[in-house]
């Protein structure tokens, strides 16, 4: 059962970004949320955008400040990431405006899908979640969810 304030995020949209680049939020996604609260987008090595809610950016928030400043490799790691990050909040309508760069990694033009992951959602072309989908169909969903212990 959801508890009060905690967002859960499940299920999968299909939404077309408006002329501005600005794509809406599901309500079922935002009901947790105030307008103000920042959320995180930056670009996933598998082709697609992660978009992280204030719980996941917290725990983010933590794990970086942790980091020593003498630690180089690290330093530089967090440097490139941030640098490709895009922070954001959604407006009155519960729409973001999703940088242009971001959308040219996920290979987004005027259709994205969004798919929820539970505590965070991240955003597809058409044509790569597709291909996800085709990866794990059949056999390999329950192949899967036994690898996952679920």
């Amino acid at each position: 059962m959801a508890q009060p304030g905690k967002a859960f995020y499940t299920g999968l949209f299909r939404h077309t970004l408006d002329e501005k680049g600005r794509l809406t939020i599901p309500s079922a996604w935002r009901h947790a949320h105030e307008e103000s609260d920042a959320f995180l987008a930056t670009p996933h090595p598998d082709g697609y955008v992660a978009v992280l809610p204030p719980a996941e950016v917290e725990k983010l928030h933590a794990k970086i400040a942790q980091m020593a400043l003498s630690d180089g490799a690290g330093q530089d790691f967090v440097a490139r990431f941030f640098s490709q990050t895009q922070a954001f909040s959604f407006d009155k309508q519960g729409r973001i405006a999703v940088g242009a760069d971001l959308l040219a990694h996920a290979g987004i033009g005027k259709d994205a899908v969004l798919v929820g992951s539970l505590t965070k959602f991240n955003l597809y072309a058409p044509v790569r979640w597709a291909k996800v989908e085709t990866r794990t169909a059949g056999d390999n969903f329950g192949d899967i969810m036994r690898r996952l212990g679920i």
